[in-house]
């Protein structure tokens, strides 16, 4: 690997590529399929004296985690990974991180929840995680991998957001595959983004301090609050900013919240985020040389949640079809359920069609994108919107069971 030229490299190695080219100070790292071989990676960069940071092992995902704050709150540019059961064990600190305001860099490799068990893609775990704090990005190719991570390292330690990032792939469709990767060089790197210094607090033993104190109702608990959610709102203009920063220098430019394909004339939109928007670009060509005019609004960002770009670019639109790769038990998708949201008191809203399906990994291609897109212009064109969300791709008899559900609704 030549850095500053191209490599055939799998998510895993970009997610660690893009730590060491953050320099990165600690690395706390714990095992988890599929999201060991990035630690591993990490583990023989610092060996080699490829990398220069403290790698810290640690007996628990939550321990990695707190390890993870405490560093950050001594003024340490930290990452770690994690995916699936191990980011359900680091809930509880995945709150102390955003409430500390420690901006600790984490990529998670999506992996279903069990039971059942299962190691292959969905997005349950990370979604479930919604609200944290924490700015949750999904990305669809290795190259969007690595420059993510290294965008958002900007966007977390801005002093109008201070708040940490998890950057998400799927599992294996990205963390095991192999991808070409344009490998940025360090210097460029470090001119982009200078080294991590703290504006707010960090502890100092020749200063003692302490943080996360007891507060009361009368206190400012719920101004703290209030001030993570502000910051949430003000990285979406920071995110857009880093992203054209990040265009100019480095060539590439994958959007900032959101990221637009075949958007000027479409009369539908596809909306869908990580390797599922992969499949969707496809479908919007093919359904488009059929004469439909349809584009896509790949969502790289949901917290926050790009309210404005999505009522700017949907309002007027003819229908929206929504596929979530997670399910909100009884109320949809999580996307789908933000999309009503953002466009429920707009006039002009279109109509929202949502598709849950490609849950435990099942396969879906482009080919289910244009079936599923498909059926929702035949839902609007005939009125037939009976439910707030669908299943897609249930084998036969669960599907026969679910359609009966829907005729009786």
């Amino acid at each position: 690997m030549v850095e500053g030229d191209w490599d055939i490299i799998t998510g895993n190695h970009a997610a660690a590529l893009a730590a060491k080219l953050a320099r990165v100070n600690v690395v706390a790292a714990y095992p988890i399929t599929p999201q060991t071989t990035v630690v591993e990676y990490l583990a023989s960069f610092i060996e080699s004296g490829y990398m220069s940071a403290e790698y810290i092992r640690v007996e628990s995902e939550h321990s990695a985690m707190a390890a993870a704050i405490g560093a950050a709150a001594a003024g340490a540019r930290t990452f770690t990974a994690t995916s699936s059961q191990g980011l359900l064990y680091m809930a509880e600190v995945l709150h102390w991180a955003a409430g500390s305001r420690t901006p600790v860099g984490m990529a998670v490799i999506n992996r279903s929840v069990g039971p059942p068990w299962n190691i292959h893609v969905d997005h349950q775990d990370s979604m479930s995680q919604r609200d944290t704090g924490w700015l949750q990005m999904y990305v669809s190719s290795n190259q969007e991998v690595l420059d993510t991570i290294i965008m958002m390292y900007k966007v977390s330690e801005h002093p109008d957001v201070m708040l940490p990032f998890m950057v998400c792939l799927d599992a294996f469709v990205l963390s095991h595959t192999f991808m070409p990767v344009k490998i940025p060089k360090q210097e460029e790197v470090d001119e982009f983004l200078p080294p991590y210094r703290p504006r707010h607090w960090a502890l100092d033993p020749s200063d003692p301090m302490s943080f996360g104190n007891l507060t009361f109702p009368d206190d400012e608990y719920q101004e703290m609050r209030w001030s993570i959610d502000l910051s949430m709102r003000r990285a979406l203009d920071i995110m857009e900013d880093v992203a054209e920063e990040f265009s100019e220098k480095f060539g590439r430019y994958h959007g900032g919240a959101i990221m637009k394909y075949g958007m000027s004339d479409a009369d539908y939109v596809i909306l869908t985020s990580a390797t599922l928007a992969s499949e969707a670009e496809v479908a919007v060509d093919i359904m488009r040389d059929e004469g439909i005019r349809i584009g896509l609004l790949k969502l790289r960002s949901f917290r926050p949640f790009p309210h404005r770009d999505l009522r700017e670019n949907l309002q007027g639109k003819k229908g929206v079809i929504v596929v979530d790769r997670s399910i909100s038990f009884s109320s949809g998708g999580p996307i789908g359920t933000e999309v009503r949201s953002s466009l429920y008191d707009i006039t002009g809203s279109p109509p929202v069609i949502n598709y849950i399906t490609g849950l435990g990994g099942r396969d879906i291609t482009y080919k289910d994108i244009i079936a599923m897109s498909k059926d929702a212009i035949g839902r609007i064109s005939t009125g037939r919107l009976r439910r707030p969300y669908y299943w897609y791709k249930l084998k036969p008899e669960y599907q026969r069971v679910e359609l009966t559900e829907e005729v009786m609704s």
